[in-house]
């Protein structure tokens, strides 16, 4: 397939709601209310906003360019940018990290049909928040209910594929991502009109600058960059996809914008909630899964009929949240397996699909019965997400940014970001700076504080 005749999406539309979809993910409902409610509220979130135009954005950009210029996947996209260098192996652990991530995370987006299940059942009534605790925990242990779920939600995620660019992945994010948007307003609208919602409001809008310091820089600026889905190889093969009329820039912010207030109407409705029946929401992932159906229960029980229905709604948007990050996930390694080894788009993505099936199934044994079994201390499915978020993703995007910065030719970038000089790109030389200077040092302070190295 050559430069020319490549699949493109159909519409700016579909490239700006497929690209956010690619960012929204379940990180964007839990781990950011989770941590601006340790880090002082309003306070982080002004410090990641900060760290989105700063270091989000122009990375975001380069991957983009990365994958619109080399019309490749993204491990080809390094060999036809820089030919018979090392550089080639960036693209390889974007493709190696997006597989795994897809193997593992599938595991928690299937838990969120499970929860639909329940929260449609009424499964919620009557109980403590010690018997939410002992009921999640029989479920993760089970060994095959949580497998079926993962399953389930990765054949979702093959249909959707299998379809192609266009009729698959676009039309999908034109359909998921309006209702992801609907469901988040209407969960907010229910829950600001609690009693009591009024204290939650507060605490995500007033700044607590007296929480401030090295580690809420840091936490702001790892939110940022893993909430944008950044080093993972996602965005560069969707780029491969764009149109060469797409404004790269414009492009970045928009998706960016669409990904932040999505974790911010996130926590309009995950603050207000638990404040009004007085739970902190500090619970981290826990909080997606014993702390929310606690809330929905306290906060609603007097109404059983809007109490499931609201808490039906609220799994449904994590699952779609879950599914848009699956999609584009599946699509790193399928576009990798069908381009560099010629197999069928339908051959490689069941071989993608099969893959994770199998990885998904041992991580989530491994939170049950194999639980016993660790590497270096960790479980299958902890040791993933170590490898991946703390140590892939951070290297993949400080090797963006040196490559965009430091390697390519500086016409290619100005070509690219100004679509040939048809668009006025103002940010160039400070974008050039960032790459170059800003991102590579904010992004090596983030893996040494994730490793833990940092004190």
């Amino acid at each position: 397939m050559t430069r020319n005749d490549r699949v493109n999406f159909g519409s700016k539309l579909g490239v700006i709601l497929a690209s956010a979809g690619s960012a929204v993910g379940l990180g964007n409902i839990w781990r950011f209310p989770y941590e601006t409610g340790n880090h002082g509220g309003a306070a982080f979130i002004l410090i990641y906003l900060a760290c989105v135009l700063l270091l989000g954005i122009p990375i975001m950009i380069a991957e983009f360019l990365i994958g619109r210029r080399s019309r490749a996947n993204t491990a080809g996209a390094y060999q036809k940018l820089a030919p018979g260098t090392s550089w080639r192996w960036v693209g390889r652990m974007g493709v190696l990290a997006g597989f795994l991530i897809l193997g593992y995370y599938s595991v928690v987006a299937g838990w969120t049909l499970e929860f639909i299940v329940e929260a449609a059942t009424n499964s919620f009534a009557g109980k403590s928040a010690a018997d939410f605790i002992a009921s999640f925990d029989n479920f993760v242990s089970n060994p095959w209910r949580p497998a079926l779920w993962l399953i389930l939600f990765l054949l979702a995620t093959h249909f959707i594929i299998v379809k192609g660019v266009e009729k698959g992945i676009e039309k999908s994010a034109k359909i998921m991502m309006p209702m992801l948007f609907i469901l988040l307003i209407v969960l907010v609208f229910c829950s600001v009109s609690l009693p009591g919602a009024g204290n939650g409001i507060r605490f995500l809008l007033k700044p607590d600058f007296s929480k401030v310091d090295a580690d809420v820089l840091l936490g702001a600026m790892g939110q940022a960059f893993f909430s944008l889905s950044l080093g993972m190889g996602c965005l560069c093969t969707y780029a491969s996809y764009f149109r060469s009329d797409t404004n790269l820039p414009k492009t970045a912010f928009n998706v960016a914008a669409i990904d932040t207030v999505v974790a911010i109407l996130a926590g309009f409705i995950i603050f207000p909630a638990a404040f009004s029946v007085g739970i902190q929401p500090d619970a981290g992932p826990s909080l997606l899964f014993i702390t929310l159906p606690n809330v929905f229960q306290q906060a609603f029980g007097s109404m059983p009929g809007l109490a499931i229905v609201l808490s039906m709604l609220f799994y449904i948007l994590l699952a779609l949240a879950a599914l848009t990050s699956t999609i584009s996930l599946h699509e790193v390694a399928t576009a990798y397996l069908h381009e560099e080894f010629n197999f069928t788009r339908g051959k490689a993505a069941k071989v993608v699909t099969g893959g994770c099936i199998f990885i998904g199934i041992f991580c989530s044994l491994s939170l049950g019965v194999g639980k016993e079994y660790t590497i270096f201390g960790l479980t299958l499915f902890d040791l993933f997400d170590f490898v991946t978020a703390k140590i892939m993703l951070p290297a993949g995007g400080f090797l963006i940014s040196v490559f965009m910065g430091w390697y390519i030719d500086k016409k290619i970038v100005r070509e690219e970001i100004s679509n040939n000089g048809t668009l006025k790109v103002y940010i160039y030389r400070l974008l050039i700076f960032i790459l170059k200077f800003v991102a590579p040092i904010g992004i090596a302070f983030i893996f040494v504080n994730e490793l833990g190295l940092l004190k």
